[in-house]
């Protein structure tokens, strides 16, 4: 075929340009890339990895309906490729297109339906929807073919624990980790799955020394102690921005601010992971005037990214108060732009909120850029918020790698409520605090005391926000519990591992304090 793999790798130099695109989008720079990929593909139109790659770059620089296109015809040429379709279905998920991600993993499927790898991504994605007798389905044709092997086992058990049958997943958890599973997220996942089982039949003596197993066994395969020097670094930096801010700053900010050219007002729920953001996202969202999106990358992406200075150096402070209007409203224009494109068919409410526990970190760059900005900050018990986080399996980063230890899961809920203290101390902007307890006290009443900040009036469907969470994907790690009813299980799990959380009591104090949790 004409203009195919093997007439590109004849040629040096086009092999050296794509290398030379891959790890420019690989490092950041997606803009120089698509400049490539687009010259590539217009001599080698048969390379779907080109198209895929192609489609990339595009969605980086913004442009969705290339990205689209150029994923499209990845498709087109590759239709029986079941790993291209799988990783084509992830970029989908990332562009949070979910009808596209789940045809490219049934797409997989079809092309290879043995392939283990192909039927445990379209279970996933079953799971996600919580359509479990598919995902259940799914996984047992992949076991009749695999029965041994490590991602079918560990996947069998982690439905059985999201169908409440945790007395039937506990053995099979514990032979996969007494068979020494090679696949080394199945290494650690199971030793936290279990963790998470016995915690909720309430067999608490062995949970954190699982959950310390499982930690281990991720720093055997990343190299942690280099997204924490990362962390510590950003930190530091925070810290020297926001000592030098003062409350004329953000006053100012907002006087000076030209009218927003937006039909939307825009608003941020924060606070710290694990403080209940997503069960208030789900009773916000529930109302027909407010679109709550679950932690897009909008503001990672559009705004912190262009302010973060490099390693060593700190963001000058003047840069900051001094940001050029044209600057600024691109920035807007752009975040705008990243935040709609999960909702392609556009949207009527009037309140965009973008919920984002750990961007609250960088709640001064929010201001900045949206002076008239309404935050909202949950709270809830610092020790029930540590341990929490402490049970979290998500991806690692350098924000997510402090929750492989109690102390640096105290030391970061310090770090981002130091953050918003500084910030309400500042103040000059429109803000609120919520707290899980009483919400799920008092549904309605704390409920309505939120939405009226945002200018709504409580509307019935909020009270049954539940319902609507069922109809969606979601996002956050809790994404599963927020489809149940409102309950207060939660209040309090903290003192089920009292002895573990001892050495960090006094650390906690001050944040009890301030947000009057010492009883």
């Amino acid at each position: 075929m004409h203009g195919s793999l093997i007439e590109l790798q004849r040629s040096p130099r086009d092999v050296a340009r794509w290398q030379n695109a891959q790890a420019q989008l690989l490092g950041g720079q997606p803009g120089p890339a698509l400049a490539i990929y687009r010259e590539l593909v217009s001599r080698f139109p048969a390379i779907p990895e080109l198209w895929f790659e192609l489609g990339n770059a595009a969605a980086g620089e913004l442009d969705f309906p290339e990205a689209e296109s150029a994923y499209q015809r990845a498709a087109h040429l590759a239709p029986t490729n079941a790993a291209l379709l799988g990783s084509l279905g992830h970029q989908y998920l990332g562009l949070r297109q979910l009808d596209a991600a789940r045809a490219c993993f049934e797409g997989a499927v079809a092309a290879d339906p043995q392939r283990v790898d192909a039927r445990i991504n379209l279970a996933v994605w079953f799971e996600k929807e919580r359509r479990l007798e598919e995902a259940w389905d799914c996984v047992e044709a992949c076991r009749r073919h695999h029965p041994r092997d490590d991602q079918v086992r560990y996947f069998r058990a982690f439905l059985l624990h999201r169908m409440k049958r945790n007395a039937e997943a506990e053995p099979e958890l514990r032979d996969l980790i007494k068979d020494g599973p090679r696949y080394p997220y199945v290494k650690y996942a199971s030793r936290h799955l279990l963790a998470v089982v016995l915690d909720q039949l309430g067999q608490t003596d062995e949970v954190l020394r699982w959950l310390a197993e499982a930690k281990a066994q991720v720093r055997t395969i990343t190299n942690t102690s280099v997204l924490e020097r990362s962390y510590d670094e950003t930190d530091r930096q925070r810290r020297a921005l926001l000592a030098q801010m003062t409350p004329a700053m953000i006053r100012r900010w907002r006087s000076e601010a030209p009218p927003p050219r937006e039909a939307y007002q825009f608003a941020f729920l924060g606070g710290h992971p694990r403080s209940g953001t997503t069960l208030l996202e789900q009773v916000l969202d529930a109302h027909p005037d407010a679109l709550a999106l679950d932690e897009p990358a909008a503001f990672t992406q559009e705004i912190a990214k262009p302010f973060s200075p490099p390693p060593g150096h700190d963001l000058p402070v003047r840069k900051l108060d001094r940001l050029p209007p044209a600057q600024a409203a691109e920035m807007r224009r752009r975040y705008l732009r990243s935040l709609l494109r999960e909702i392609p068919q556009g949207t009527t409410a009037r309140i965009l909120l973008d919920k984002n526990p750990s961007p609250t970190m960088s709640l001064n760059l929010w201001l900045r850029v949206f002076p008239e900005l309404k935050v909202i900050i949950a709270l809830r018990d610092p020790r029930d918020v540590v341990i929490s986080c402490y049970f979290l399996n998500i991806m690692l980063n350098a924000t997510n790698v402090n929750f492989l230890s109690l102390e640096r899961t105290v030391r970061h809920y310090r770090d981002l409520m130091d953050v918003w203290l500084r910030l309400r101390e500042l103040g000059g902007f429109e803000w609120i605090e919520t707290r899980y307890e009483d919400l799920v006290r008092d549904l309605a009443r704390e409920g309505r005391r939120v939405a009226a900040f945002l200018g709504l009036e409580w509307h019935p469907a909020q009270a049954r926000f539940h319902e609507s969470a069922r109809r969606k994907v979601l996002y956050a790690p809790t994404y599963h519990d927020v489809t149940q009813p409102v309950h207060s299980r939660a209040v309090g799990r903290w003192e089920r591992y009292a002895s573990a959380l001892a050495p960090w009591q006094s650390e906690l104090a001050p944040y009890l304090r301030a947000f009057g949790y010492f009883k």
